[in-house]
């Protein structure tokens, strides 16, 4: 298996001479999330010594910017850097703008932890990700365990997405689930362990991973990046790792209000069209076009059976307004589009726009 050893574009070292390790938070108008994000980094640094930050603005265009570079002239630090970005490019475009940025530093971190803006690190949770990356050469990312305010888990780590999943996601039927043996989405651990992929919420990559794999791909503008790269990364032969013990209070949807109440069912009313083109493209980036279609037929049978449970049974449709035909209008068929990879490398020019704009 290639791991840490790769020949790498830039040049990456575990244990750099300056910061070993840095954190990106990416703002996309919640100024004051990101704000309290990066406190919570600072925090760490007792923990964690030559801890860095960059703090993305990715093109918000509402003072966001002003009121992060005020609130960094307020309280400077040396080691928390601001990079206002010119357009909104979706998270990948920032996070591989921020990547590149570390990387072209003259000592890069070796490990970079990205942070939504609603999310918060709690005391000892980064410095048990760095132990863990440093304890195992073969591991590529590990994935804190998010929690609510009220310390409810959240959904950390899961399953990738499959034909037969989209089948069992649409019919929202255990009975269906358990005969087709299919597994929840959700891969739960009780301590730190391998797993197939980890939210982009909390996470800390192995640069030298990154360098060897490549970065987010930027055809995405938002939702499936993370996945599409932890499967680029397991089929490299790198593993993904979820430690359980490493908490993050998040919010959830701080940018994006894309949420799912606490009684499971969706607030929003409707997803918007880039979750669907989203989806479309990670099938497409995985499997091929074929795969895009069966995915997408597979989920319309087994979102059929769920409307016919909601009809005679007088249930509630806990999807979100207009699933199916948004799924078979945004999800069902590739797109030419979807067949170009957009994969950013550490050495990329900075600025590059992202691909989901170039092939627009």
């Amino acid at each position: 298996m290639a791991m840490a050893t790769a020949t790498a574009t830039v040049p990456i070292t575990e244990r750099a001479g300056g910061a070993r390790v840095a954190v990106v938070i990416v703002n996309y108008r919640t100024p004051d999330l990101s704000l309290a994000a990066l406190r919570s980094v600072w925090a760490e640094r007792a923990q964690v010594p030559g801890l860095q930050a960059l703090l993305v603005d990715g093109g918000s265009g509402d003072g966001s910017a002003d009121r992060l570079r005020d609130a960094l002239e307020t309280a400077p630090d040396p080691d928390t850097e601001l990079l206002p970005l010119p357009v909104n490019g979706g998270f990948g475009h920032a996070n591989n703008q921020a990547l590149g940025r570390l990387a072209a530093a003259p000592h890069p971190p070796a490990y970079v932890c990205l942070l939504n803006p609603d999310a918060r690190l709690l005391p000892g949770s980064l410095d048990r990700l760095v132990g863990l990356l440093e304890q195992r050469p073969d591991v590529a990312a590990v994935g804190a365990q998010l929690q609510g305010e009220d310390g409810t888990r959240q959904g950390s780590a899961f399953r990738f997405p499959t034909i037969r999943g989209e089948f069992c996601r649409g019919a929202g039927t255990d009975l269906l689930r358990r005969l087709l043996r299919q597994p929840q989405p959700v891969a739960e651990r009780s301590e730190a362990g391998p797993v197939p992929w980890v939210t982009g919420a909390a996470v800390l990559f192995r640069m030298a991973a990154l360098a060897e794999v490549g970065l987010f791909d930027t055809g995405f503008f938002l939702y499936f990046e993370e996945v599409e790269l932890m499967h680029r990364l397991r089929a490299a032969g790198w593993d993904i790792w979820h430690d359980p013990d490493a908490r993050v209070i998040h919010a959830g949807g701080g940018s994006t209000d894309i949420q799912w109440g606490p009684d499971g069912f969706h607030k929003r009313a409707a997803l918007p069209a880039y979750w669907y083109a989203s989806r479309r493209r990670y099938f497409g980036r995985t499997g091929g076009r074929a795969r895009v279609v069966a995915a997408g037929l597979a989920f319309l049978a087994g979102r059929a059976i769920w409307q016919a449970r909601v009809l005679v049974q007088r249930r509630r449709d806990g999807f979100p307004l207009r699933t199916s035909r948004d799924t078979a209008r945004l999800s069902l068929w590739p797109r030419r589009a979807d067949g170009i990879g957009h994969v950013g490398r550490l050495d990329d020019v900075p600025g590059r726009l992202p691909g989901w704009m170039v092939d627009a």
